[in-house]
């Protein structure tokens, strides 16, 4: 393979969840994907990583040696809430009717009971997930913004990354270079 050339992404900082939310859509649905996404991973991982306190996200936008953590996209709030009325609305007939079989067959009954069980406590373990993910946002929030990073293909990338994160971030959008990934490393 030819030289390393060095890579570029574009950066944001955005002081609402809801307008990353909307500038991550709008680079979707230009071309870009969730693996060209990238979010400043949580202060204490971070400041471990780095071996220092920071004040603002500001100062780690264009450091290479700050962890990230890839872009995780947001629960849908109604599909959430359609959840938990649905393991609701279905526990009482599940759990009647498991009665009933239990009475003929005890492992059946336990498959049943341990099925709507299961979806209930899938539900919560969900809720606890998205509470610490609006946790970490609000965090970062807390120290100035909210970082984005997209690794970009070519020029034409740049440009249109620049454009979006522009219509949508506060502040400090722009492009930077990084160092180069091998191919051997699987990096990326």
């Amino acid at each position: 393979m030819g030289a390393d050339v060095r890579a570029r992404e574009a950066v944001a900082v955005f002081e609402d969840v809801g307008d990353l939310d909307e500038a991550v859509r709008a680079l979707l649905e230009a071309g870009f994907h969730y693996d060209d996404l990238s979010l400043l991973a949580d202060r204490h991982t971070v400041e471990r990583k780095l071996g220092h306190a920071y004040e603002k996200v500001e100062e780690l936008e264009d450091d290479p040696k700050v962890p990230r953590v890839a872009y995780r996209r947001p629960l849908d709030p109604a599909a959430a809430e359609g959840n938990y009325i649905g393991a609701i609305n279905w526990a009482p007939p599940l759990l009647a009717a498991g009665a009933v079989v239990a009475s003929t067959g005890l492992i059946t009954g336990l498959v049943v009971g341990a099925a709507v069980a299961g979806g209930l406590a899938a539900n919560v373990f969900g809720h606890v997930i998205d509470q610490r993910h609006a946790n970490w946002l609000q965090e970062q929030l807390d120290a100035g913004g909210i970082l984005l990073w997209v690794r970009l293909a070519d020029d034409e990338a740049a440009e249109l990354a620049v454009r979006i994160m522009t219509r949508h971030a506060v502040h400090d959008v722009h492009i930077h270079e990084v160092d180069p990934v091998s191919a051997e490393s699987g990096a990326g």
